[in-house]
């Protein structure tokens, strides 16, 4: 199954950002659909040797090897088995691509930027330097990535020579 996701509005930092919801770790995350490339099924990997122990290894999607990154690893969170419910976020850095491993994808959404805030340490339980804000939505909490902090290299590995 494959799912294409493409941005057709520009938000503005007063507008509404439009994010892809999903969860890790019990936790629900959102990140800019404008950056979301394609979701997918979990699919086969090629482990990277000396990689660090969040990325998973490699995989060819889109027509290009990316590497993938299970997230909860990436923030600190215990691994669980992948199941029917995990999914591949591709999403786009710079001008590199990366993938990474969510328990669920939930639902394209618009938060009002008004109402979001920056991360306040002890409530979210993740490590704040990954985090951009966090807003309301219903009543829900949601945790907006920065996706340059989630996917920089760690001095061990990087996504490509722009990285």
């Amino acid at each position: 199954m494959r799912e294409s996701f493409h941005g057709n509005q520009k938000t503005s930092d007063d507008g509404p950002l439009q994010l892809l919801s999903f969860t890790s770790g019990g936790m629900e995350f959102g990140v800019d659909i404008l950056r979301v490339q394609e979701i997918h099924e979990m699919v086969g990997f090629t482990r990277l040797p000396h990689a660090p122990a969040y990325v998973e290894g490699v995989t060819t999607l889109l027509g290009f090897v990316i590497p993938v990154i299970d997230l909860r690893l990436r923030l600190g969170m215990q691994k669980k088995p992948y199941d029917k419910e995990s999914r591949i976020i591709v999403v786009e850095s710079g001008s590199a691509l990366a993938g990474f491993i969510v328990d669920a994808v939930k639902e394209v959404l618009k938060m009002d930027a008004s109402v979001t805030g920056p991360p306040v340490p002890g409530v979210v339980r993740i490590g704040t330097e990954f985090v951009s804000a966090v807003g309301k939505v219903d009543s829900r909490l949601i945790a907006v990535l920065d996706l340059e902090k989630v996917l920089a290299p760690d001095g061990t590995w990087s996504l490509g020579p722009e990285a």
